[in-house]
């Protein structure tokens, strides 16, 4: 497929879905949930087909343009009544000073602060940090009846159970040998800038190795995400509001049933132990104790999981290179271990130790390093990497502790609004939308979940909607 023909379909797909979302903004909240699940395996398959460097950059940035119009149209009606659609609350000024903070930093020149990104890696950073806030003002702005909540939930457990089977099918009937001989390993690499060391190419995180045998490995579940903890964090926002989401159970637990599966098969124990937090959240605001109950249950499956999975996880064969790399890696990490559920798995080891040496580099270098020189945008950009994995200190480690301070106080102001927005009004989206965003708060410590863009459009706009809780109520 030639650029020029890709760019025309795009076209024609995207001015139809700007005009849409210029009538009705919460237009773009449904385009981005179905959207950006099949985002990277669309542009995958883009790539593969031949379209390359600023065409598919130009069809990669169809959610901006989506939230830049949804935004124009809400602060273009804001003006013509004279007033914000919102009533100011804590999160929402906390908010604009992290975005003005986030904005300063941009500017400012790195030198002054030690940092070497180059800008492209401050524009990726920038996007990176703004995206949140400016989905969250999209869903503070919107004013919607009862049954569009019903209509997003009811497309987020749809979409969500569609990833997860489209993943059990791919885990158990495609062999990873079609995986290294696909687009992704040139498109993560020569598109996105990732260089990756897993088996062919792929992103490591493809597999779990177990360490016990040098000739395999299992498979984990990466669906149209292209990533295990992507799809993940999709269900495990899909599997709380589903809880909360009492309607025509008979569709709803089939649903939820294959997402759990889906969820199990990502081999994520962060995404687990998160669940279970956000059900304790659930159980909070809903006063019931059957969430404590199923978090109970959660927390006995994910340590049954670790000794279950071997068992059942699909297997693959590394290549001849892979050995070579994977003997470099025992050299290097002799006392590592194979087991899920031990601290010096190389996973679990690899998020303790980022998280411990971005807390020292926030604190010893409090003013930060400037946008670009920590997390993904680092590593897509070749730049020293001074902060990882946790999105406080990625945050932190760029906008300095102020900004970790800021990003902070934002995340637990939206939280307690959720929270007691939930509690006050006994609504069951304020209380599946606090669990999810409960659960969100946990898996940042340890993992950048603003740099899964499906989180941070739709998680984020979603809770600006359940401040909303009492205008939604009123219709």
């Amino acid at each position: 497929m030639s650029s020029g023909l890709a760019i025309a379909a795009y076209a024609l797909l995207l001015v139809p879905a700007a005009i849409l979302v210029w009538r009705r903004p919460v237009f773009a909240l449904y385009a981005w949930i179905v959207g950006l699940a099949a985002h990277n395996a669309v542009m995958a398959a883009l790539y593969g087909a031949g379209v390359r460097g600023g065409a598919l950059t130009a069809i990669q940035a169809w959610k901006e343009i989506l939230l830049g119009v949804a935004l124009a149209r809400v602060a273009l009606e804001a003006l013509r009544a004279g007033r914000l659609a919102f009533r100011v609350n804590p999160a929402d000024g906390v908010a604009v000073a992290f975005a003005a903070l986030v904005c300063v930093y941009a500017v400012l020149p790195q030198d002054w602060l030690g940092g070497t990104a180059d800008r492209s890696g401050v524009g990726l950073a920038l996007k990176h940090d703004l995206v949140p806030v400016g989905a969250y003002f999209l869903g503070r702005s919107v004013i919607l009846r009862r049954e569009e909540l019903v209509r997003i939930v009811w497309t987020i457990v749809g979409t969500a159970a569609a990833v997860a089977l489209v993943g059990l099918l791919d885990d158990f009937f495609v062999p990873i040998s079609w995986w290294r001989n696909s687009a992704v390993v040139g498109y993560f690499r020569n598109h996105l800038g990732y260089h990756y060391h897993g088996t062919g190419g792929l992103p490591e995180n493809f597999v779990f190795n177990s360490g016990g045998d040098t000739q395999g490995f299992y498979r984990r579940l990466v669906s149209t995400f292209l990533g295990p903890l992507a799809s993940a964090y999709m269900f495990v926002v899909a599997l709380l509001l589903g809880a909360t989401f009492l309607r025509r159970t008979r569709i709803l637990i089939p649903l939820s049933a294959v997402i759990f599966a889906g969820l199990l098969f990502t081999f994520s124990r962060s995404s687990l132990l998160a669940l279970a937090a956000g059900l304790v959240v659930l159980a909070f605001v809903t006063r019931r104790w059957w969430p404590v109950a199923a978090a109970s249950a959660i927390l006995a499956v994910s340590v049954a999981w670790v000794h279950v999975f071997p068992h059942v996880a699909p297997t693959g064969k590394w290549t001849q290179q892979d050995l070579v790399q994977q003997r470099n890696h025992a050299r290097a990490q002799p006392g590592a271990s194979g087991s899920g559920g031990s601290i010096d798995e190389p996973s679990i080891h690899s998020h303790w130790i980022s998280l411990r040496e971005g807390v020292r580099t926030v604190v010893h270098h409090p003013q930060g390093y400037g946008l670009g020189n920590a997390g993904q945008t680092a590593s897509r950009t070749g730049t020293p990497i001074k902060a990882g994995e946790s999105n406080y200190t990625e945050i932190g480690a760029e906008t300095g502790l102020l900004g970790a301070l800021l990003w902070i106080a934002w995340g637990l102001a939206i939280f307690a609004g959720l929270v007691v927005a939930a509690r006050r009004t006994r609504w069951w989206a304020a209380a599946g939308i606090a669990a999810a965003f409960g659960a969100a708060l946990v898996l940042a410590v340890q993992t950048d979940v603003i740099g899964d863009p499906w989180m941070a459009y739709c998680l984020w706009a979603c809770a600006g909607i359940a401040l909303r809780a009492l205008p939604i109520l009123r219709e």
